[in-house]
């Protein structure tokens, strides 16, 4: 007897759980030949704010976890992901990739995650500075996150891309709310399922799949976010995510890039502009 496939049904990725979108959308994914491969879930806006208060509530105990316990953490993510390859491979191939393309990327992420978990316990060493000043104090500058970050990801190179964008944000202290590729979304939420059997806490990371358009404005204003990261080249996006960040002045990050696995596509400069910096005063005579 013939029988039906079983087409795995995505979720997404909130507070270390995996809930189902709050509206019960979906759309699907299909293959290059129009073959159904998966149902990916349509976040909403409450989906996305839900994102937003549980990563709030994550964000200070993370940016005070020790740089290098965040960096064994980076690490831990590469082992898990090594461990994976092979799924990560055929996923990527699925979504039209070919097996020479697939591999490199899966690699290039993995690296990716050891190069940023090196970076952990240094950054604050290259940015760090103690200022000259004319009076009795020493002044220092020193780096701390931002906060939250809202990121929408690269739409191609589904894995290499959103792994280039979480590793500086999380290795820096801040806590993400992503929005996945939307043609090549598989491997995000394959991920996710990486980043839930780690050690990462729940609501660090936060993995959001569903069209750009119905999402890119509430990314871009809602207040408790501090900073948005846009991978892309659309102008009419940039000017509308510049508007809207204006209200609350969030720092709005573009990368108009869309070859994620060069050597510029690794930095700790990656690190920094996710970083405020914060200046001390200690006075030197009483």
């Amino acid at each position: 007897m013939s029988r039906l496939d079983i087409h795995k049904t995505y979720k997404l990725y909130i507070g270390g759980k995996f809930p189902r979108t709050e509206s019960g959308r979906y759309y699907a994914v299909n293959d290059n030949k129009g073959k159904l491969i998966a149902n990916m879930c349509l976040a909403t806006r409450k989906d996305f704010r839900n994102a937003v208060v549980i990563a709030r509530k994550a964000q200070n105990s993370w940016a005070n976890t020790t740089a290098l316990n965040k960096g064994q953490i980076l690490y831990r993510i590469a082992e898990m992901l090594e461990g994976r390859k092979e799924q990560f491979i055929a996923e990527l191939i699925v979504q039209g990739e070919t097996k020479i393309t697939a591999q490199k990327e899966i690699e290039a992420a993995i690296d990716r995650l050891v190069y940023y978990a090196g970076w952990s316990d240094k950054y604050q060493q290259l940015f760090s500075t103690v200022n000259p000043v004319s009076s009795n104090h020493f002044n220092f500058s020193s780096l701390e996150p931002v906060g939250i970050i809202s990121i929408i990801a690269p739409e191609k190179q589904g894995l290499l891309g959103l792994v280039s964008m979480i590793a500086p944000a999380i290795v820096g202290g801040n806590t993400i709310i992503v929005l996945a590729s939307e043609s090549k979304p598989l491997s995000a939420i394959s991920f996710a399922e990486v980043l839930n059997s780690s050690d990462v806490p729940g609501g660090v990371v936060n993995i959001l799949t569903g069209k750009k358009e119905e999402l890119i404005s509430h990314m871009a204003s809602h207040m408790d976010v501090n900073t948005i990261v846009y991978c892309g080249k659309d102008e009419k996006d940039m000017k509308t995510i510049s508007e809207l960040a204006s209200n609350n002045v969030k720092r709005v990050i573009f990368y108009k890039k869309t070859n994620w696995d060069s050597d510029e596509s690794q930095s700790p400069y990656f690190i920094e502009k996710t970083q405020e910096v914060k200046t001390t005063w200690h006075p030197t005579q009483v």
